[in-house]
């Protein structure tokens, strides 16, 4: 295993940039595609941490998944950490309990996380293990305290993905419910951050396929969950806020299974602008959710689009500000609008 020196040098976690300034720690998310790697290497300059989303885990515990030599290469030429992802193929709830409640596939799946780690000169790993049930907190936190003590042995680092969670309660509706059973509080979220080096929280999908139209992330909201994490005892020096990169579509659709039904899409910017020329429409500012967004008719059916873009990223880099957090979670490279990249590097750097 490789030998990494650690220097304590910061405040809250962030990188010195000159005096008496710092800059937030960027972990991006990428996938294999072209755009996602083209957006990897332009702007590896502002990348503190790359997180590929290609390696899968097996009830079994068995691993599997590689890394592009290409992302390596720039990664170590640009001194930007490679943490992959651990993930649940489709975020299966009985499959990740499986995992997590067998010994055997626990201590399988840590065995190969460092054999990769050696084989790519990794510099950690993060759990994306997502369709927690409640029950299985124990189960989950008693897997992560197993792969930390593993990981930190060889000088590597562990982190955790956990759901934007704003209350310890079920909430007004069985949607909510449905949430916090299937997906939030499962976490043990103080304990995950103090055991792991970092926790990212998801402060996106704040409306989804599943919900009515509305923000991805909007930024009364996006604070609301940071606020509530920090109340749990999540300290700001471990804490990674998540950022979309995204927009989304949500239009009217139809199976022979389903028959007819609202659904929604993740779309990049470039198709968010493709559908306002083509339908004709200009955005519009939403001041509580700090997000443009437009509607249209398609057939006497509206269509709406939510925006992610730069205008609506300095607004959540003003809480990552304001509550000193250690830095951003980006999902994804390559979906980006063009001036994401300008307004964080304006936005980071704080004095």
């Amino acid at each position: 295993m490789k030998t990494k020196i650690i220097v304590v040098f910061f405040l809250f976690c962030v990188t010195k940039v000159g005096q008496n300034q710092t800059k937030s720690e960027n972990l991006f998310y990428m996938v294999d595609t072209p755009e996602s790697f083209a957006s990897f290497e332009a702007n590896v300059d502002q990348i503190s941490i790359v997180s590929p989303q290609t390696f899968l885990v097996s009830k079994e515990g068995v691993i599997t998944g590689s890394i592009d030599r290409r992302v390596l290469k720039i990664a170590q030429k640009n001194n930007i950490k490679v943490m992959p992802l651990i993930v649940n193929k489709g975020f299966d709830q009985e499959l990740l309990h499986e995992i997590i409640s067998n010994q055997t596939s626990r201590k399988r799946s840590i065995k190969m996380m460092l054999e990769y780690a050696d084989r790519y000169n990794l510099d950690g790993w993060q759990f994306d293990l997502e369709g927690l049930h409640v029950s299985d907190k124990d189960n989950y936190l008693q897997y992560f305290k197993e792969t930390a003590n593993a990981l930190h042995s060889e000088n590597l680092e562990l982190s955790a993905a956990v759901v934007h969670m704003f209350e310890n309660v079920g909430g007004p509706s069985e949607y909510q419910r449905f949430l916090y059973e299937d997906w939030r509080a499962g976490f043990a979220l103080k304990e995950l951050s103090e055991i792991g080096d970092f926790i990212t929280v998801m402060t996106y999908d704040q409306h989804t396929r599943r919900t009515p139209p509305g923000p991805v992330a909007g930024a009364e909201w996006v604070e609301q969950v940071v606020k509530y994490m920090l109340d749990q005892g999540v300290s700001p020096s471990k804490l990674s806020m998540g950022v979309p990169s995204y927009s989304v579509h949500w239009y009217a659709d139809y199976s022979e299974e389903k028959g007819g039904f609202s659904n929604g899409r993740q779309i990049g910017y470039k198709t968010v602008q493709h559908l306002l020329g083509k339908n004709d429409v200009l955005p519009t500012w939403n001041e509580n959710a700090a997000c443009n967004y437009a509607v249209w008719d398609n057939g006497g059916v509206f269509e709406y689009v939510f925006i992610e873009d730069g205008k609506s990223l300095k607004r959540k880099l003003e809480i990552l500000k304001k509550y000193e957090l250690r830095g951003i979670s980006v999902w994804v490279l390559g979906r980006e609008a063009p001036d994401f990249w300008q307004t964080l590097k304006n936005s980071t750097v704080r004095k």
